[in-house]
């Protein structure tokens, strides 16, 4: 019976990803809306903006690239934007839903990876971390292993499954990291720094997953620092600098 579930789900996912080529979503919808977003740093006359006034409107299957330097903003704008880090005004909203609003929807409906090598448990193992997050997800037993053993083979992990994850490579745990963010098919991306430590096929497997995403009409917000090859076609690029957005 197990073995029955899995292979729905894989069936099933694969055919959402046809029909999504078929009749992609309504383009000028926003999934994502950042609206007049500010968040400062510091105190007194140290205090400074590193947001000014962000608004940005990112239509569902549509994928945004943000470059900048270090310190430019970036990691800030996708920590709002996730609910780690509040902004002093303005807000972001996924389908009209803030995380002030409905903090469970909210999440249910974004993946994120943060730049860096973090958020792992040293000695948890791959499929264990999977499983970990599945239930943070709130998903049902009987859902959490065959998302689980779907997403292991999707990211290449099926040899890892076991391993702990002190006991893995950077590249490894760049795709662990990137496989936790997408386990429960969010609609909605952000990405900080993905490319880090992902040799060819770790990259051939992101951007696979990322256009997997984009057809089933969710969106992305990938961030990379100035000068990174992008590994794929973009609809939009776009520049952070002294904490304001702006067209490449």
């Amino acid at each position: 019976m197990r073995h029955d579930a899995a292979a729905l789900r894989t069936r099933t996912y694969a055919e959402e990803a046809v029909r999504s080529t078929i009749a992609r979503p309504d383009s000028s919808t926003p999934l994502v809306s950042f609206q007049a977003v500010w968040r400062h740093w510091g105190r007194g006359r140290k205090r400074w903006a590193v947001l000014r006034d962000i608004n940005l409107a990112v239509p569902a299957g549509t994928a945004i690239s943000i470059a900048g330097g270090n310190g430019a903003g970036k990691t800030t704008l996708l920590r709002i934007a996730t609910g780690v880090l509040e902004a002093d005004s303005g807000s972001v909203a996924i389908e009209g839903i803030t995380a002030n609003q409905n903090w469970r929807e909210y999440h249910r409906r974004i993946g994120f990876l943060s730049a860096g090598d973090r958020g792992l448990y040293a000695r948890l193992t791959v499929r264990r971390h999977l499983d970990y997050w599945a239930s943070l997800a709130i998903m049902t037993r009987a859902d959490r292993k065959p998302a689980v053993d779907e997403t292991i083979d999707r990211f290449g992990l099926s040899e890892l499954a076991n391993r702990r994850a002190d006991r893995l490579s950077q590249g490894q745990r760049q795709r662990l990291r990137l496989a936790l963010s997408m386990l429960h098919e969010p609609k909605v991306l952000f990405l900080d720094e993905p490319r880090n430590s992902l040799d060819a096929d770790g990259l051939e497997v992101l951007t696979a997953s990322v256009r997997n995403l984009l057809r089933r009409g969710g969106s992305l917000v990938w961030c990379s620092p100035f000068g990174e090859d992008q590994p794929m076609t973009f609809d939009r690029n776009l520049v952070i600098e002294g904490g304001e957005l702006r067209p490449a």
